[in-house]
């Protein structure tokens, strides 16, 4: 009979075991992708914002803030406390706080009015939702820098392959010209120029393969990929709703911008601390009860008439406030906690209006910045395809031919550059205007 429980519980923890390894493999697998396959930008934002440490702190202290809550709240919730008062008495049998020493005792408390308790109850609640917007803020902070690292290696790379391009047009230059200096037929300043234009075309590859090993490790980090996955992106551009400016563009930020509502959070948390400080001119009601357990050790029989053991009293107790400074204060205090706080409102309400003005106008200057980086692009290429036919039919060296393939270069570098800008340009007013959540959804 035992060695058949044995065997059950052999196969129990085997199961187990075998459960548990199939579960961890699928989790592992939901959040990271194979190394040398493409990663997607959207997936690389999902991958930062289920892997993001700093995310998961902001969750961990908008629970930290609605337990704060909860403590205030057990106040106008039932109370009941258990112990013992026991004691040695000389004279008429008393304890601290009123209760008489007691060999057993249970108390019971709950506030049925009270409006200072009930004004901080209300206050740390709506703190509890700006813990929500900060939450929201760090979110969208996790997705800013996820999505600018994805596009800046995008566009690392792809300047890297250019300039690998430029390296070999820059060999060829210089030997022709080296041929020539042979032959005499050139300065040697023409030659240390090429040797000069091929050293810079090696240090921005350098300076970009640099960059590209730091964005790689950025990247690793905020999607939670192993340190020693290969990532691979995608050549691609923000969705194309990212691109359309708002035609109110002021007012959905100041509706939607989180530290806007962050502000106004903050703003409605004193209003509520306010009135509940103004409410402490009002009674308070408690709801209070006491059951006592008493022995005559303490001689109750001497110094009363009548000796009880069980004592129980149960009802509500009454607080007018007459005249209290506490009360005074703490209005004045909250009033002008609250007067701060509105003057927050404006000015980050003014501050939201004139960035978002200079986001709106920033990122018009960066589409036609990109629109006349692409013409000179085209422009490029059209020169190079003119003069890949007059270098077939020999009207041209193939040093010329060579410096136009350069400067075709130049232009798609200049291209990537300012369409990178403007991509960072449409980050920052999606997030400002909050709908970076959207695009990203």
């Amino acid at each position: 009979m035992d060695r058949e429980r044995a065997k059950r519980f052999c196969w129990a923890m085997l199961s187990s075991l075998l459960l548990t390894t199939i579960v961890c493999a699928q989790n592992q697998s939901a959040v990271t992708a194979p190394s040398g396959e493409p990663l997607t930008l959207k997936i690389a934002v999902e991958l930062a914002l289920r892997n993001s440490r700093s995310l998961a702190v902001a969750r961990l202290q908008q629970g930290l803030a609605e337990k704060t809550a909860l403590i205030s709240q057990a106040e106008f919730l039932p109370n009941i406390y258990a112990g013992s008062g026991v004691a040695y008495s000389h004279g008429i049998p008393e304890g601290p706080g009123g209760h008489a020493p007691s060999i057993f005792n249970v108390s019971y408390t709950q506030q049925l009015f009270n409006q200072p308790l009930r004004g901080q109850l209300r206050e740390l609640r709506e703190r509890t939702n700006a813990r929500v917007f900060e939450t929201e803020k760090i979110r969208e902070t996790v997705i800013v820098a996820t999505a600018s690292a994805y596009l800046e290696l995008s566009k690392v790379r792809n300047s890297i392959d250019l300039l690998g391009k430029e390296r070999q047009s820059a060999k060829r230059i210089l030997d022709v010209t080296t041929q020539r200096l042979s032959e005499g037929l050139e300065l040697p300043i023409e030659s240390t120029k090429a040797q000069l234009a091929a050293a810079r075309i090696e240090q921005r590859i350098v300076d970009l393969e640099g960059r590209e090993e730091d964005l790689q490790s950025t990247l690793r980090d905020l999607t939670g990929l192993p340190p020693d996955h290969t990532i691979e992106v995608r050549g691609e551009d923000l969705p194309e709703s990212a691109s359309v400016i708002p035609t109110n563009a002021t007012g959905q930020a100041l509706a939607n911008n989180v530290l806007m509502k962050q502000a106004e959070s903050e703003m409605r948390a004193r209003e509520l601390r306010l009135k509940g400080e103004r409410g402490g001119r009002y009674p308070t009601v408690e709801m209070v009860g006491i059951y006592s357990l008493l022995s005559r050790f303490n001689n109750y029989d001497v110094f009363y008439r009548r000796f009880q053991r069980n004592n129980f009293n149960f009802g509500v107790q009454v607080q007018m406030p007459i005249f209290s400074m506490r009360t005074k204060a703490a209005i004045a205090l909250a009033t002008t906690d609250l007067k701060v706080a509105e003057m927050n409102v404006e000015q980050t309400r003014s501050t939201l209006s004139a960035s978002i003005r200079k986001q709106s106008r920033r990122t018009r200057v960066l589409d036609s910045a990109r629109e006349v980086a692409r013409l000179e692009l085209q422009l490029a290429q059209q020169g190079l395809g003119n003069l890949q036919a007059q270098y077939q039919e020999g009207r041209i060296s193939l040093r010329d031919l060579e410096k136009q393939r350069l400067e075709e270069s130049d232009r798609w570098l200049d291209f990537l550059n300012a369409n990178f800008d403007r991509q960072q340009a449409q980050l920052e007013l999606l997030r400002t205007t909050g709908q970076l959540a959207q695009i990203f959804q």
